[in-house]
């Protein structure tokens, strides 16, 4: 999608604090921040949200679920994490890219707003 802005971010089109990035997807800082570390993984080929995903993208996404381990640890989010996926309007979801939210380094009550 051309215009969309978590698609520049993760493709370089867009400055940002890049803290990883492969061929399948790409982990920055989010801008407004919910917790001291709150990070956003998106896949690099546009995907709406998870009401979009199909079976061939069971790979990309086993791929992204297994680097969060790998970014929380870089990250040292020793003592824990959350991860959200916002789906559709209700869900909170405000940019139409589906992406996962990591947040840390505060303790993440629940239920959450």
């Amino acid at each position: 999608m051309e215009d969309c802005i978590f698609c520049k971010l993760a493709n370089g089109e867009i400055p940002t604090e890049m803290v990883y990035q492969d061929g399948l997807c790409a982990c920055f800082r989010d801008a407004a921040p919910q917790a001291p570390v709150h990070l956003l993984l998106v896949p690099k080929v546009h995907i709406q949200s998870l009401n979009q995903l199909d079976v061939q993208e069971s790979e990309l996404m086993g791929h992204m679920m297994l680097k969060i381990k790998d970014i929380a640890a870089k990250e040292g989010l020793e003592n824990g994490y959350r991860v959200v996926i916002n789906t559709g309007a209700d869900g909170g979801q405000t940019v139409p890219h589906l992406h996962m939210h990591i947040l840390g380094k505060r303790s993440l009550q629940w239920p959450p707003g």
